[in-house]
C-alpha cells in the first residue's frame, strides 16, 4: 500500500484534518448511514482544502469516528494510498462501574491496534500516538509493544501527546525508531505553551502549567508538534464571551480581509508561523469551515508578519506581554 509521503509530525505548511466529530452521538448508540454521509463530506472538504493526513484515537465517539471513516475509505478504494492515516491509543473510557483511565500496558497497545486496524478497514496505521501518560506503565513494556507492532508491519511511525520533554526521552530511550509527534493543544487561546517561555520571573508563572522546555526539546530531537484544538472551538471565528475575544476576532477578520483570506486561516497561520513548525489540527465537521482553512493547508508559508504576530497574541491576552 502506498501513503502519503509527507511527514506525519509537523513543519511549515502542515495541516491536519482531526477527526473527533464523526462518528455520531458519544455515546454507544450505533451509527447510521446519515453519519457515513457526514463523514465523506467532512473528508472531501478537507482534501479540497489540501489536507491529506487525517487524525484519529480510538475513543473517538467510542470507536465511531473510526468506523465511519473506514466505511468512507471502503466507498472509495483509492482513497487510502492518497492519505496519511493517524490514531491514538492509551484512553479507556468509563466502562460500567469502573472510571476512566489511562492504559499504556504492552497488551492494552497490542490489542486496541488490532481493534483500530479493523474499525479503519486498512493492513496499516501511519501514525500511532500513545494519547496520554500512563503512571503505571513501565515504558519497557510500552516500548515493547511498540517495537512489535513495527516489526509485523502494522504501524509505521509512533509518537505521543500530551506528554513533556522528560516523559518522551524515557520513552525514545528505549525505542530503536526515532518518535515524530507530540501532539499538544495549542492555540491563540490555549497559549500556554507559547507563554511558559516568556513569564520566568514574573508572578504569572506560578499559574502556568506548560511543561517548560517541551517546545524546544522536540525542536531538538525533529520531533514535530501538532495542535489539537487549533480552532479554539471557535472563540474568535464564531462565538465570542469577552471582550479579548471580541477583539480578537475583530483583529482577524480585518487581517483576514488585507490578506485575502478567512479568519480561520489567519488564526492557524498564527500557530504556524512560530518556528518550531507547529501542525494544527482543524477539528471541526461543518465542510464550509474545514474549506476556510484551505489557505493554511495550501499556501508555502504564513502571511503573518512579526507585528501581526505579536499584535493577535497580546489582543488575546487582554493584557500587556511581561
Amino acid at each position: 500500500m502506498t501513503t502519503n509521503a509527507s511527514g506525519p509530525g509537523g513543519g511549515p505548511g502542515r495541516v491536519l484534518y482531526g477527526c473527533m466529530g464523526l462518528g455520531g452521538s458519544w455515546s454507544a448508540e450505533p451509527y447510521g448511514p446519515a453519519d457515513v454521509d457526514a463523514a465523506e463530506a467532512a473528508v472531501r472538504a478537507a482534501l479540497d482544502a489540501g489536507i491529506t493526513a487525517f487524525d484519529h484515537a480510538d475513543i473517538y465517539r467510542h470507536g465511531k469516528s473510526e468506523a465511519v471513516f473506514g466505511e468512507v475509505l471502503a466507498r472509495d478504494p483509492g482513497l487510502r494510498g492518497r492519505i496519511t492515516v493517524q490514531t491514538k491509543c492509551g484512553i479507556r473510557l468509563p466502562d460500567g462501574g469502573l472510571p476512566g483511565m489511562y492504559d499504556l500496558r504492552g497488551k492494552s497497545i497490542l490489542r486496541r491496534v488490532e481493534e483500530s486496524l479493523a474499525r479503519l478497514r486498512t493492513d496499516v496505521i501511519d501514525v500511532l500516538l500513545l494519547h496520554r501518560p500512563d503512571p503505571l506503565a513501565d515504558p519497557d513494556d510500552t516500548a515493547e509493544a511498540l517495537e512489535s507492532l513495527r516489526r509485523q508491519g502494522l504501524v509505521r511511525q509512533f509518537g505521543v501527546s500530551n506528554m513533556g520533554a522528560a516523559q518522551i526521552a524515557a520513552l525514545q530511550a528505549r525505542l530503536g525508531v526515532p518518535l515524530v509527534a507530540n501532539q499538544l493543544e495549542m492555540s491563540l487561546h490555549s497559549r500556554d505553551w507559547v507563554e511558559a517561555g516568556v513569564l520566568l520571573n514574573t508572578p504569572q508563572a506560578a499559574a502556568n502549567g506548560f511543561p517548560f522546555g517541551t517546545l524546544e526539546f522536540c525542536r531538538e530531537h525533529g520531533i514535530g508538534l501538532q495542535a489539537w484544538g487549533a480552532l479554539a472551538q471557535g472563540r474568535f471565528t464564531g462565538r465570542q464571551e469577552t471582550p479579548a475575544e471580541r477583539a480578537t476576532a475583530a483583529l482577524l477578520s480585518r487581517l483576514a480581509e488585507e490578506k485575502g483570506t478567512t479568519p480561520e486561516t489567519v488564526l492557524l497561520w498564527w500557530l504556524m508561523r512560530h518556528p518550531a513548525g507547529i501542525a494544527p489540527i482543524v477539528g471541526t465537521s461543518d465542510p464550509a469551515r474545514i474549506r476556510a482553512c484551505r489557505d493554511a493547508a495550501r499556501r508555502p508559508a504564513p502571511d503573518l508578519t512579526h507585528e501581526e504576530w505579536y499584535t493577535l497574541w497580546a489582543t488575546a491576552r487582554g493584557t500587556p506581554l511581561p
